[in-house]
């Protein structure tokens, strides 16, 4: 009975403390606005620890408590809700070890940190510095923080002091990636559309004016400047499509897919849609897979694009008459977060090969090795840049390999959907 009586004593006091956070964040919500949503979940994080902690803090001197023991200071109800938290959090205790992560937290830095000390998981030296001086102090921080691997990403962390008896610091970061890549994608697509379309709005205000004057009565000049004007129109139309495909996928970059995919249909849909323009070149396409291939983690419309760029230049750039092979398989791998299944997409031609010095050029926007037969083909410059962001995007790798007058090879490398008996078992709680 007096285990009952604490347990709902504890439960009315942490409700009560919830309650009170969620009043003061309505008013910051209407005081700030959106901008107070950050607000409001710092204050009621920060309510639900020091609620539970404060039911068992003890009247006696602080005693430091191991740290695999901090979690004791928790209820359940607590690390549920922190857990639930759509922004990364973490807890360090007096030791400046983390004995609490939540889910989006382990999604940003991986699994298995618990009872590590806070810079083996953090290496930024800022938010450690912000960490240490709320530590000592007591007074809450702010910094804002870029992780450059795998991904970019933007963060604004905020440090506070939930309790002192015993020491225990809170660590919040709220995802600035998509605001900062909004402003930049802004900035870089009036930079880029004004550059690459100068050249074909030009060509075409000149034709509409020698046709308005000299050739006005040529009707030959008139099927000849036409044809010509439908050429660049139809390039602008490209390039225009590819940009915001690009901004598209540059935009949700940071955002890991969630789907599962089969890679060889994926393939097979690509080439398949590419046949006719392979035919008028006279080139065969062949796609070779390995028996029970899993599927991979993916959005499937970018999975297609990105096969689709990568057929799309093998017939642009092979010989006339030559062959595209596609081959898929799968490999046992060790990644950062244990044993995993890698699945292995090759597309090779046989055409002329690339320049070893413009290989790593390939993936900027707008380089091209051969600037002429490019626009001629109808390429914009941005198929590989294309391919390099969704690859980012599904936690992929790209390899390029290639020798003048042997062709070139694209390799893709994608993680497999992880089996319910190959996932990590981790112990936060």
């Amino acid at each position: 009975m007096a285990k009952d009586a604490a347990f709902w004593a504890n439960l009315r006091g942490v409700l009560w403390a919830v309650a009170a956070a969620l009043l003061l964040g309505a008013l910051l919500y209407v005081w700030l606005g959106p901008r107070g949503l950050f607000a409001v979940a710092v204050v009621t994080a920060a309510a639900a620890i020091s609620a539970g902690i404060g039911e068992r803090r003890p009247n006696r001197a602080p005693v430091e408590v191991p740290a695999q023991n901090d979690l004791h200071v928790l209820p359940p109800l607590a690390r549920e809700m922190l857990e639930r938290l759509p922004d990364p959090l973490l807890l360090v205790n007096g030791g400046d070890r983390v004995f609490f992560a939540n889910r989006a937290m382990r999604d940003v830095i991986g699994v298995g940190i618990e009872r590590k000390h806070i810079s083996a998981v953090l290496r930024n030296p800022s938010v450690l510095e912000a960490l240490a001086r709320t530590g000592h102090s007591g007074e809450p921080g702010s910094v804002d923080f870029v992780v450059r691997v795998p991904i970019e990403r933007n963060y604004q962390a905020f440090t506070a002091r939930v309790s002192s008896e015993p020491s225990v610091v809170m660590l919040l970061m709220h995802d600035l990636t998509s605001i900062k890549r909004t402003e930049q994608m802004r900035v870089d697509f009036i930079a880029n559309a004004s550059h690459e379309l100068r050249t074909p709005l030009a060509a075409v205000a000149g034709f509409i004016e020698t046709l308005k004057g000299p050739a006005k009565e040529d009707k030959v000049a008139w099927d000849r400047f036409l044809d010509i004007m439908a050429v660049e129109a139809e390039r602008m139309r490209r390039l225009i499509e590819d940009l915001l495909s690009l901004t598209r996928i540059e935009l949700n970059e940071h955002v890991p897919p969630r789907g599962e995919v089969a890679l060889e249909t994926v393939v097979r849909q690509a080439a398949a849609a590419l046949a006719p323009l392979a035919k008028a070149d006279g080139i065969a396409i062949s796609v070779d897979s390995a028996n029970d291939l899993p599927e991979v983690v993916g959005e499937r419309d970018e999975l297609v694009q990105l096969f689709q760029n990568l057929v799309h230049n093998a017939i642009k750039y092979g010989k006339e008459n030559g062959e595209v092979r596609i081959t898929l398989r799968q490999q046992a791998a060790t990644g950062r977060r244990g044993p995993e299944t890698l699945v292995i997409a090759s597309v090779k031609d046989d055409g002329e090969g690339i320049p070893a010095e413009a290989i790593p050029r390939l993936t900027e926007r707008f380089y091209r090795v051969d600037v002429k037969r490019s626009r001629e083909r109808g390429g914009t410059g941005l198929g590989l840049a294309i391919v390099k962001h969704i690859v980012n995007r599904h936690n992929g790798k790209m390899q390029i390999e290639s020798r003048v007058g042997e062709g070139s090879t694209f390799t893709i490398t994608l993680p497999a959907v992880k089996k319910p008996a190959d996932a990590p078992v981790t112990e936060l709680l």
